[in-house]
């Protein structure tokens, strides 16, 4: 039984799972919305969420935090100056889940995920 689970392992090994969810916070800094499954938009939003919420500091200990998780200067700067400042006035929330279509080769439902 998974009651009060934590997180979804998502048929990976734990390096793997975070560098999956690194990827995916890149993209959805970078373009404001993904397509991905739904299992993977769910478990992002937390991970996108707390990212945002450290970068909402603006200052230099949240862009050193940010930067240890996604190891990418250009989505940093993108989400300490452009992205995160819109959010200053929201108690949480930055992310919107989008359920779309079943994906055909393997019936796995998909979702869009998109910054608020």
């Amino acid at each position: 039984m998974r009651h009060r689970h934590g997180y979804r392992k998502l048929g990976r090994t734990s390096a793997h799972r975070e560098a999956l969810l690194t990827n995916l916070s890149i993209a959805l800094i970078e373009h404001g919305k993904i397509e991905t499954t739904l299992m993977k938009a769910k478990e992002l939003r937390s991970f996108a969420e707390k990212l945002i919420t450290t970068a909402r500091a603006g200052d230099a200990n949240a862009h050193r935090s940010v930067f240890a998780v996604l190891q990418n200067k250009e989505a940093t700067k993108l989400l300490l100056n452009e992205v995160a400042p819109k959010y200053n006035e929201r108690n949480g929330g930055y992310t919107r889940i989008v359920k779309t279509r079943i994906r055909r080769g393997d019936a796995t439902p998909m979702a869009y995920i998109e910054l608020v």
